[in-house]
């Protein structure tokens, strides 16, 4: 009898043994759940963090850019040298005809680095480029993305007029205030957002 009784106490042992404790799927401990805090640590300090407003200049109170005026800079792209050439747009004389005002076209290291990287398809568009009449734009920043280049320019310098045929750099262009956009419409060069283009076709 006293070892059957020792014998129970053993399976019995054996049994509280064998029992594991379950964690709660919401202890801190699980690493999903400290990814969940983390998420939701930055995202209160992102909050809380002072905004940066970009400071709106003067010139632009009206709807357009008041601080414009001849000789205009006009910051070219890639696209916009290349279906110049397409629809045998003399790029100077179209850009006379479309400001009736003496223009500058402008091109920044970038953009010439994008052209010489596209090879032999854009040889004329990069002959074109190296005319001494561009005036050749250094760029400081990292990378050599033309788009991401041009965009910046045209957010800090609020004096150029950009040219692009690209619709996504248009559609971002759009969000800075008071920079008119340069385009192909018709055979002719056209531009937004400058109400004294009387040369430009109305689109």
């Amino acid at each position: 009898q006293r070892s059957s009784a020792t014998m129970g106490k053993q399976k019995k042992t054996r049994q509280y043994s064998v029992a594991k404790k379950v964690i709660s799927l919401k202890d801190s401990r699980l690493k999903g759940n400290q990814e969940k805090e983390a998420k939701k640590l930055a995202k209160k300090e992102e909050e809380e963090a002072p905004r940066q407003i970009d400071q709106t200049p003067s010139a632009l109170w009206f709807k357009y850019n008041t601080a414009l005026g001849p000789p205009y800079h006009v910051l070219v792209d890639t696209n916009f040298l290349n279906f110049s050439i397409k629809n045998k747009l003399e790029i100077f004389r179209s850009m006379i005809d479309c400001l009736y005002a003496k223009c500058t076209p402008c091109i920044t290291d970038c953009v010439m680095a994008e052209l010489e990287k596209l090879g032999s398809k854009y040889r004329v568009a990069l002959r074109l480029a190296k005319d001494p009449r561009f005036q050749r734009l250094p760029c400081t920043h990292k990378g050599t993305y033309a788009d991401d280049c041009l965009l910046h320019r045209a957010q800090q310098h609020r004096c150029y007029i950009v040219a692009t045929c690209d619709k996504d750099l248009r559609k971002k262009i759009r969000h800075i205030a008071g920079v008119p956009i340069m385009y192909i419409a018709g055979r002719k060069y056209t531009i937004e957002r400058m109400p004294e283009a009387f040369g430009a076709p109305r689109t």
